[in-house]
C-alpha cells in the first residue's frame, strides 16, 4: 500500500469510528455530515472523497464492524479454511457458547449500530459483508459434511437467517437478556431440547 493508499484507508477508519461514536449518542437519521466530520477531524471536503452521503458510510461502517467481528478469530479466513481439513467434525459446529458467546457479545458492545443497520437493511448490501464468512468458513465446513455443493447456499441462507433473527429480536429488545440465556436460546433452535 502507498502512503496516499494509507493515508486514504487512515480516513476512512477515523470517519467509520466517528460515525459509530456518533451512534452511541443518537440515532443514525439525526447525525450530520457536519458532526461525523468534526469527529474524525476531516474537513467536509474529504468526506465527499469517500462518500456521497451517510448512508454510504452506513454501509462501509456495517462492512468495517463485520470484518472486526472476523478478527476475534485467532486466524486470517484462509487459515482457518485450511485449518478445518483435518479437523473433527464435533469441533466443526460453532453452535457453542465458544463460538456464541463472542458473537452475542460483540452484537451488545456494537447495539445501537447493529439497530441502525436493521433500520436500513434493504441499502446496508449484507450479502456483499457476508461475502467472506460464506467463502471462508460456511462452505468449507459444509463441504467437510458432504453436503452437495448446489445445496450449500441454501444451507448457509437458513442458517444464517435463523441466527440472524433471534440476534435481531433480542437487539429489538434492547439486548435485555442474558447472553448466556440467549445462547441457550439459538442452540434450543438448532438442536431442540436436546441441545447437543
Amino acid at each position: 500500500m502507498n502512503k496516499s493508499e494509507s493515508k486514504y484507508f487512515n480516513t476512512a477508519i477515523k470517519m467509520d469510528k466517528a460515525l459509530l461514536a456518533l451512534l452511541e449518542k443518537k440515532d443514525f437519521e439525526y447525525i450530520t455530515i457536519k458532526e461525523i466530520c468534526t469527529k474524525a477531524e476531516v474537513n467536509r471536503s474529504t468526506f465527499y472523497l469517500h462518500y456521497e452521503n451517510t448512508r454510504d458510510l452506513l454501509a462501509e461502517c456495517s462492512r468495517f464492524v463485520i470484518d472486526g467481528f472476523l478478527s476475534y478469530f485467532p486466524q486470517t479466513p484462509e487459515s482457518f479454511t485450511k485449518s478445518l481439513q483435518g479437523t473433527n467434525h464435533s469441533e466443526l459446529i460453532f453452535i457453542t457458547p465458544e463460538y456464541l458467546v463472542p458473537y452475542l457479545t460483540y452484537i451488545r458492545e456494537n447495539k445501537r449500530l447493529f439497530k441502525t443497520m436493521l433500520k436500513h437493511i434493504g441499502t446496508m448490501e449484507f450479502e456483499k459483508s457476508y461475502d467472506k464468512m460464506f467463502k471462508y468458513i460456511f462452505d468449507p465446513i459444509l463441504a467437510r459434511f458432504d453436503y452437495p455443493k448446489e445445496e450449500r447456499a441454501y444451507v448457509m441462507k437458513f442458517y444464517l437467517t435463523g441466527i440472524t433473527a433471534v440476534s435481531m429480536e433480542w437487539i429489538a429488545n434492547d439486548c435485555r437478556e442474558e447472553i448466556e440465556k440467549m445462547v441457550g436460546i439459538i442452540r434450543k433452535c438448532i438442536f431442540g431440547n436436546k441441545n447437543e
